[in-house]
């Protein structure tokens, strides 16, 4: 019976030993399956490269695992202070070497030195006046198969222009001009040619002792006042000056084709050149020797030769260009 009882206790003992193993070996399973393993694959500088199977996380506890040592001039991706990323990737490479910066002795300068190698670049504003040139004007109030001669009727005068600029200078020369403004101080007179027939008066040479010449010549080089005067004519009867004898208002007795009467605007003397009559005895040239009741100095009486010539002149507007003597 003791041999029965002995032997009962050592099988209840293998099977308590047994139950033993199997809880340890099932809690072992359970753990394992708790633990995630992964196959992490490892680079090296070489270009080598391992796979191994890890349930670690840290870079440097599967390093660390795998006896895997990193030196100093190397190093990893991710740090091993990291955990492994979605790569499951360990990179292992030589460190990027660092620049040395060296830098260079640099003599001491001064400052005036310093100054002395920038450009100085100065801006100014000047006003300059420049003369517009005048233009001249020909008018031709000839008949075709006469003889043709050129009269200066009105002197050309150049006008005046101020411009005002920006002026950029470097070391005191100029390199750039850029115009601001631009005004005009004095408008330019054109000058005036007329081409007319030259023609004398009846009498050969002269019109009521002066030739239109002379006349024209008194104008030489003054500047005339253009002016659109409303003209009539008249005569030396009784009709039209109240009296016969025919002497005007400055004594001299009225000549056709030489005399006109103006208002008190215009001195006795004064030359009118009209461009209308161009193509008369005169050339166009008349001089102020008369006045008139009911002239103005917006008006303008040429005298005629007879009533009836002055009755067929009417009254018309012409150009007049005025020479104050």
């Amino acid at each position: 019976m003791k041999t029965d009882g002995r032997l009962s206790f050592e099988i209840i003992r293998k099977i308590v030993f047994i139950s033993i193993v199997l809880v340890c070996l099932l809690g072992l399973g359970v753990f394992a399956s708790k633990s995630e393993m992964n196959y992490i694959t490892i680079r090296f500088p070489d270009e080598e490269e391992i796979t191994v199977l890890t349930a670690k996380t840290g870079v440097d506890e599967i390093l660390g695992e795998n006896h895997i040592i990193v030196l100093p001039d190397e190093e990893v991706y991710p740090s091993e202070s990291d955990k492994i990323d979605f790569s499951k990737t360990i990179t292992i490479s030589k460190a990027n070497a660092k620049k040395k910066i060296v830098a260079e002795e640099v003599e001491s300068v001064s400052s005036e030195e310093i100054l002395g190698k920038y450009v100085k670049i100065a801006e100014k504003i000047i006003t300059e006046q420049v003369e517009i040139p005048y233009e001249t004007i020909t008018k031709d109030v000839s008949t075709e198969g006469s003889e043709t001669k050129d009269s200066v009727i009105q002197q050309g005068v150049n006008g005046i222009k101020e411009i005002k600029y920006k002026v950029r200078y470097q070391d005191e020369v100029e390199i750039d001009r850029t115009v601001i403004s631009e005004e005009v101080i004095k408008e330019p007179v054109n000058k005036i040619v007329q081409i007319s027939n030259n023609i004398t008066s009846r009498a050969g040479t002269r019109v009521g002792g002066l030739s239109p010449e002379v006349i024209a010549s008194s104008a030489d080089g003054k500047e005339p006042v253009v002016r659109t005067l409303n003209a009539s004519a008249y005569c030396s009867c009784a009709k039209c000056c109240g009296k016969s004898n025919g002497v005007t208002s400055s004594g001299n007795i009225a000549r056709e084709w030489h005399t006109v009467a103006a208002g008190s605007g215009y001195p006795m003397g004064t030359v009118i050149y009209i461009p209308a009559f161009a193509d008369q005895p005169n050339g166009g040239w008349f001089v102020v020797e008369d006045r008139g009741g009911a002239i103005s100095n917006n008006k303008l009486d040429v005298f005629m030769g007879s009533h009836q010539a002055a009755i067929q002149f009417g009254r018309k507007n012409l150009e007049c260009y005025i020479y104050y003597q």
